[in-house]
Formats: structure tokens, C-alpha cells, sequence
């Protein structure tokens, strides 16, 4: 399809799509304020809380000590399963008030645990915590708690910026049934020389995605014996979509390069997504624009932030200084395409945050949208610039100011049309 007829029919889905989509939503609010009613139901008097549990936290403050949670979703028993993050949630078309809802209904049975000699933890309340985590559907357990939880249900601003549920201080945690674990996850488990880079792409391969590779790095279930450890949850997250990352492109390094541009578009939660592809050595970059109003910036005066991170054919060797776990995941979503065609490529992804992306949701929906964008047939252009600029109109940006802020888009060669009004 020639990229100007793709973008016209973007143009005409993404206006039918706006006419539809419903107000920015803070029903979480009337949500939480809901909430302590079912609270009341499951939490009974002697603090002894039943429930089945779909997943686990693990947190990062006084690190090498945390706090480490059990999840459980409150009064939600019979589709437990659905209160954890997955690709399912792209899928369901979930909003970001769904994602809120679900979140918040989470209670987080928790006790502060050294992240340091886990590998033979399997009693008490760490060792209840770390069969959820590698079982592969919600555990039933029975969870004391250290008196009644203080749950404080009178919602703010703190509210709508950090979506979690109650906290309660756990004394006690018991399985209420044999949890069920993937021979695949058995065998990383018993095998004591496996470092967890190489566990996590054996687990990649036999099929587990990223969600459930990253809940069993946290509990930590994975690595040579004496370096096993609890891992915070949003660094297992990173972790893994790195790992993973590097193991697809070394599969892709000797690939044949794609043989023309193409140009994919997605949009979910209030971010759009343009992937760029085009011939030639594997080289990525991903360029954030994030739009005045939105969760990440704000201030509505405050104009267009912009941020970029790159790689070339080796790799990155430094921490992702702007972009964060968004880069990670974005880079994963077009390796895992690029490696199913057996192909690689100089790949541009574009991320605009609109100011309807109210509140955070967490980098699973950069991960969905970026591996979601290759489902329909996208557009071609005769070269990598011609592309940028065909997609140019689209953003909140001037081409120009893209060239200053991406290397990719900086190194293209301009033409007179480039230097027009620097909006």
C-alpha cells in the first residue's frame, strides 16, 4: 500500500475513533470511594483474609530490604486471573479507568524481606509469595493479618497518579491448595548453574511471555543458586524486555535487511505509535513526544516534551538515560517481529503521548501497542526521509524540531521543504 493511501485511511480511523471514545474518565473515583464496602465483606473481624492470588509485588524503597506482596484481588475471586497485568488487557481493549479498577482492587499483603538469600526460601510467608509467583494460574491462599488494615479510601490526587490498592502488613501467609508449576519453570528452578539471563530465554522459547518471565525473576526464582534474590518488580520488568531483546537481535544480526520503508501506526490509552522500517543494519531509536496535560508532563503551558534514546548494530552499553523502561519494551515488540520474518533493520519508532493518556498504566501498554502495530499491512515510501516527512504532519512537533532531538532523523538528508515554519 503506497504510504499516502495508508495515511489517509489512518487519518479518517483515528477521527471515527475520537468521535467515539468516551470522555476522560475518573469513575475510578467513585470506584475507590466503593470500595471499602466490598472491603468489609472479605476482611473479617479476627484479620484473617482468604482469597486467591494472581500475582505478587515487589517493591524497591530501602533497598536491599523490601517490602515483597502478595496481590490479591478483593472480592473478585471467581476472575482472579484477570486482575493481573498481560497482553490479554491490549487485547480486551482495556481503558485506563479499567486498568485503575483493577489495580486499585488489588490488596497487597506484604512483609519486608532481605532481597538476599532466597534460593532455598519455599516456607513462611516468603515462600507462600514465591509459589504464586511461579504457578501458572491464581493460587488460593489464606493470608493473617497483623491486625486490621487502614485503608484510606477518601480519594486525591495521590489517587489518580499511583494506581495501587490497600497495603496491609502480613503475619502469616498458608497455601490453600497445590499450586500447579510448568515442568519448564521446574527445570530452571533445579538447575543450580543457570545464570537468569540464560533461564529467561530458555522460558522465552518454550513459549512464556514476558509477564510471567518478569513475576518469576521478582520472586526470585531464577539464576545461579548463590546469586538468586528478590528482584523489585519494575526492575524485573526492564530486565526481561532487555534480556529478551538482546537474545532476538543476536538472532537477527545476520539476517538479510528488510528490502523497503515500511510504516506502521498503532494507538492505545492515548498513545499513538509510528514504527518505521527501513533496509540496512540493525540500528533503533525511539523518540518520545510527550504532549502538555499528559500524566508525564503535565503543565499545559508547559509545551511539547521531547525524549530520545538509540542503539546501533552492537547494542546499547549504557543505561537508557530518557526513555526509561519504554525503550526496552518498544525495542522488544519490533525484535519480535523482525525476528519472525528473519529479517532486520533501521527501525524509527515514534511515540506521541496525547494529553487523553490522564494516568500512568505502566509500559505494558509501549510493549502491546508497538507488537500490535504489525497486525495490518502498513504503508511503504520510496526512503527512510521520505517517511519521516510523510509522518511528520501527524505529530506534535516540527520536522525540525524532531531532527534536533532525533540522531536518526538528524542524520537524513533535508530538502528546502524542511525548513519551513519551526512550529
Amino acid at each position: 500500500m503506497r504510504l499516502d493511501d495508508y495515511l489517509d485511511i489512518e487519518a479518517n480511523e483515528r477521527a471515527e475513533r475520537r468521535r467515539l471514545a468516551e470522555e476522560k474518565s475518573y469513575a475510578i473515583v467513585d470506584h475507590l470511594q466503593r470500595f471499602e464496602d466490598r472491603f468489609d465483606e472479605v476482611v473479617q473481624g479476627d484479620a484473617l483474609y482468604g482469597g486467591v492470588s494472581p500475582s505478587i509485588f515487589v517493591g524497591r524503597a530501602n533497598y536491599p530490604r523490601v517490602s515483597t506482596g502478595i496481590l490479591s484481588p478483593v472480592g473478585h475471586d471467581e476472575d482472579a486471573a484477570a486482575f493481573e497485568t498481560s497482553a490479554e488487557w491490549y487485547h480486551e481493549g482495556v481503558s485506563i479507568s479499567d486498568v485503575f479498577q483493577r489495580r486499585t482492587s488489588l490488596l497487597n499483603s506484604n512483609q519486608s524481606a532481605a532481597v538476599e538469600g532466597v534460593h532455598d526460601a519455599w516456607d513462611g510467608f516468603l515462600g507462600v509469595q514465591r509459589e504464586v509467583a511461579i504457578a501458572d494460574r491464581p493460587v488460593t491462599v489464606e493470608i493473617g493479618l497483623d491486625g486490621r488494615p487502614d485503608v484510606d479510601l477518601d480519594p486525591g490526587r495521590d489517587d489518580i497518579a499511583t494506581p495501587t490498592g490497600p497495603r496491609a502488613r502480613a503475619q502469616s501467609a498458608e497455601l490453600g491448595e497445590n499450586p500447579h508449576v510448568p515442568s519448564p519453570v521446574e527445570k530452571t528452578l533445579e538447575d543450580d548453574d543457570w545464570n537468569a539471563q540464560g533461564a529467561m530465554t530458555y522460558l522465552y522459547r518454550r513459549g512464556f511471555d514476558v509477564y510471567d518471565i518478569n513475576t518469576i525473576l521478582s520472586a526470585g526464582a531464577l539464576g545461579q543458586a548463590h546469586n538468586r534474590r528478590l528482584v523489585p518488580t519494575r526492575w524485573s520488568i526492564t530486565a526481561v524486555d532487555d534480556t529478551l531483546g538482546q537474545y532476538l537481535r543476536g538472532r537477527i544480526r545476520d539476517a538479510p535487511a528488510v528490502d523497503r520503508v515500511e510504516v506502521y501506526r498503532n494507538e492505545f490509552l492515548g498513545n499513538a505509535f509510528w514504527v518505521v522500517l527501513a533496509p540496512g543494519a540493525w540500528e533503533f531509536e525511539l523518540v518520545e513526544m510527550k504532549a502538555p496535560g499528559s500524566v508525564w508532563n503535565p503543565d499545559p503551558d508547559s509545551g511539547v516534551w521531547l525524549a530520545a534514546d538509540r542503539e546501533g548494530r552492537e547494542g546499547r552499553t549504557g543505561y537508557v538515560e530518557e526513555t526509561a523502561g519504554a525503550y526496552h519494551a518498544s525495542r522488544l515488540g519490533v525484535l519480535e517481529h523482525l525476528e519472525s520474518r528473519g529479517r532486520q533493520a533501521k527501525v524509527l519508532v515514534l511515540r506521541h503521548v496525547s494529553d487523553d493518556y490522564w494516568g500512568p498504566c505502566g509500559v505494558w501498554q509501549v510493549r502491546e501497542s508497538v507488537r500490535n502495530a504489525f497486525d495490518e499491512e502498513g504503508g511503504r515510501a520510496e526512503t527512510l526521509g521520505g517517511a519521516v516527512r510523510s509522518v511528520a504532519p501527524y505529530l506534535p512537533v516540527s520536522l525540525q524540531q524532531l531532527r534536533r532531538k532525533s540522531t536518526m532523523v538528524s542524520g537524513l538528508q533535508a530538502t528546502l521543504a524542511d525548513f519551513g515554519a519551526d512550529g
